[in-house]
């Protein structure tokens, strides 16, 4: 069974964290709150599809750090995914959700962590220890 590959890119601006919450048609996970996420595409490098995944899903141009800060094995519909993570600067703009969510929200990690499934607030608090 082939494997697949994903992106979490945790963006920060100042001390919060963006929240992004799964649109109630998403295939996956619908109304989760999460960080931006996708798959890497074929032959795409994995910290170019996370610049690019937080382009799509965001519209802010997000200064994506240079290696993953963590790493996580899943399932998604009963097949194999590893997940790299990565930190994401965002000091300004405006968020211009894609369809793929229908609500976000810049939070406290204090108040953003709680809202997240467990392994992904794992996740966003070792993005927010890599500064």
């Amino acid at each position: 069974m082939e494997q697949l590959v994903a992106v979490v890119v945790v963006v920060v601006r100042e001390d919060r964290v963006l929240l992004m919450r799964r649109a109630a048609e998403s295939e996956a996970g619908a109304g989760i709150w999460e960080s931006v996420s996708g798959r890497v595409e074929p032959g795409e490098q994995p910290r170019d599809a996370a610049i690019r995944e937080a382009r799509e899903e965001t519209g802010l141009a997000v200064d994506v750090g240079e290696a993953p800060v963590d790493a996580y094995a899943m399932e998604r519909r009963g097949r194999p995914m590893i997940v790299l993570v990565y930190r994401g600067d965002a000091p300004a703009g405006e968020v211009r959700r894609s369809a793929e969510h229908d609500a976000h929200d810049w939070r406290a990690p204090e108040d953003a962590l709680p809202r997240m499934p467990a392994r992904l607030a794992l996740a966003v608090r070792r993005a927010l220890a890599a500064r």
